[in-house]
């Protein structure tokens, strides 16, 4: 299917975002996702489907100072 993934177009068979997570290979402890302009809490990414034309952000917090 087709989504937004940080801003560019990506083609994805991803059923959830704790799926797209693990695709993607990133570190989910320091992760923040915003599925079509809402914040998706951690424990409900495996409940949250991915769907034809989402638009997802994938925040990683770096610290530093």
């Amino acid at each position: 299917m087709n989504i937004t993934l940080n801003g560019a177009a990506f083609v994805t068979d991803c059923a959830d975002l704790a799926a797209l997570v693990d695709a993607r290979g990133l570190d989910s402890s320091s992760l923040v996702i915003e599925h079509n302009r809402q914040v998706i809490k951690q424990d409900d990414w495996a409940n949250t489907p991915v769907r034809e034309g989402d638009t997802i952000e994938l925040l990683n917090f770096v610290g530093g100072g």
